[in-house]
């Protein structure tokens, strides 16, 4: 093990590489999610409300994670002595939080959904708390901040177009998760656009499909968002490269 890292949660933007530095993107994600799960749990939200953020965080964490798992993590496993360890606890931790959301997603009525959520949310805490904790200081020690710049371009062009639901059958690591997880990422921003848990949301889940195998409209925009997330791979190659020349 290495020595106890440097949190990043207290830390100042010079500190970090800058506010495109990865390190800043990741902070200013997680934080905008406590404030999304802190409002949810309000209780002067009015219903209506509560179900559109809750498809507002959900889409946050998925494609926050997808673009962790695709860039972050194996620069990671690369620069820290014990980086694989620390990324196998976050990848599981994505995994459970996938089933639980999807367990969520499959269950609008159940009376369990509530407390569900707040378990989600608990889950979803714990791993911001490890990331700015244990993980990503140890790309601030292994990067300058050009190097940290490039790699937070790198991960902004993978979630754009990352999947935004839960996929708990889709592998946690490269290159299983690009090569099922983006076409994922087509049906999932087609559901998007008539959000929902309910029958009209079920029935938009199988125009979607619809859609896709059709190749219409819709599809054609899917699939240019899912050529994009391919296309950020290229980003992603220069990455990688930048770590090995800090290996």
């Amino acid at each position: 093990m290495t020595a106890p890292a440097v949190s990043i949660s207290g830390q100042d933007a010079d500190a970090l590489g800058g506010d495109d530095s990865i390190l800043m993107r990741q902070r200013r994600d997680h934080a905008r999610l406590d404030a999304m799960m802190n409002r949810y749990l309000s209780e002067d939200l009015p219903p209506g409300d509560r179900n559109s953020l809750w498809l507002d965080i959900v889409r946050l964490v998925f494609s926050h994670a997808f673009a962790e798992e695709t860039v972050l993590w194996p620069l990671l496993r690369r620069v820290a002595p014990d980086g694989e360890e620390l990324t196998r606890q976050v990848e599981e931790e994505h995994q459970a939080i996938n089933e639980l959301v999807a367990r969520i997603e499959r269950s609008p009525d159940d009376p369990r959904r509530a407390e569900w959520i707040q378990q989600a949310f608990a889950l979803i805490r714990q791993d911001i708390r490890d990331e700015e904790d244990e993980l990503l200081p140890q790309l601030r020690t292994a990067f300058d901040d050009r190097t940290l710049r490039r790699v937070g371009a790198a991960w902004e062009a993978v979630r754009a177009t990352a999947p935004t639901r839960p996929h708990p059958g889709v592998p946690r690591r490269p290159p299983g998760n690009a090569l099922r997880g983006v076409p994922l990422s087509a049906f999932d921003r087609l559901r998007d656009l008539a959000p929902g848990s309910g029958p009209a949301a079920r029935r938009a889940s199988l125009a979607a499909a619809g859609a896709v195998a059709a190749g219409g409209p819709a599809a054609r925009r899917a699939s240019l968002a899912a050529a994009g997330a391919v296309a950020a791979g290229g980003a992603v190659v220069l990455a990688v490269r930048a770590a090995r020349r800090h290996g």
